[in-house]
């Protein structure tokens, strides 16, 4: 069986990393895979959402293979799409949906981090324990991770090695749902069939505004949220949207799991 697997379900794609008697790590072969995977995603105007996941319900991602590190800084392209295959991917314009069951660790905390937002299953567990060895983040972990939980928790991770679990970052933000075991990919799939159900110029041009103004002040992000949501004003699909709003027609609210809405 191939190292990455692909699986389309309608406008979504669910791509697994597929060596689950390694902790699903990635080689140098696994980084290519998820490198095409994801490009075709990019390439596909048929697929609207992604989600990234581990094969098995022992690990999500457990990192780089540490046994065949040399495999990963020698692939072909590795200056451009990062060691673990994707990280320095960042012109991708479609929602990503990392779905985590098991250990999130290292490189593997990585390509989550990579994803938009994460659903974790209860048994996840997430941390930097590659520390231990001196092997530095260079997929992204020092860019995104304070993006994501702030400052303090980013170095908190970073420099102790320490291990959490879901609930932990459940409270840190670096998940967004922590669901029963075994479950994380069935709500990631829910939640991707609920986004590709919505009026595509303006999700997309919501998610641009939000990557492109991270650096900028915010009177600059204001004027670059208008001029990107341009087009979704004249958007069709969001005037017959309205339209059916008027009639009376509006689907119920998206909402988290019981589990989640129970903690807070």
């Amino acid at each position: 069986m191939a190292k990455v697997e692909t699986e389309r379900k309608g406008r979504l794609i669910i791509v697994t990393l597929n060596r689950p008697g390694v902790r699903n790590s990635v080689d140098g072969e696994t980084a290519q895979l998820l490198y095409e995977a994801i490009r075709s995603f990019r390439e596909d105007p048929a697929l609207d959402v992604l989600i990234l996941t581990g094969a098995g319900d022992v690990s999500f991602c457990a990192g780089a293979d540490l046994k065949r590190v040399e495999s990963l800084v020698a692939r072909p392209g590795v200056d451009e799409s990062g060691p673990m295959g994707i990280s320095r991917i960042t012109d991708l314009d479609k929602p990503t949906i990392a779905a985590v069951n098991g250990y999130c660790l290292a490189g593997g905390l990585e390509l989550a981090c990579w994803c938009d937002f994460r659903i974790a299953s209860r048994n996840a567990s997430f941390g930097n324990p590659a520390r231990r060895w001196g092997v530095p983040l260079i997929d992204g972990g020092t860019q995104r991770l304070p993006r994501i939980v702030g400052l303090g928790n980013a170095l908190y991770l970073i420099e102790t090695g320490i291990v959490i679990d879901a609930d932990r970052a459940l409270l840190m933000g670096l998940v967004q749902e922590v669901v029963p075991d075994g479950e994380a990919l069935q709500r990631a799939v829910k939640l991707a069939e609920i986004m590709e159900g919505y009026p595509r110029v303006s999700l997309k041009n919501d998610r641009r505004a939000v990557y492109e103004s991270l650096s900028l002040p915010l009177a600059e992000g204001v004027k670059l949220e208008a001029d990107v949501h341009r087009s979704s004003l004249t958007d069709p699909e969001m005037a017959e949207r309205l339209r059916q709003y008027g009639a009376g027609i509006r689907p119920p609210f998206p909402r988290p799991p019981d589990s989640y809405q129970n903690k807070v």
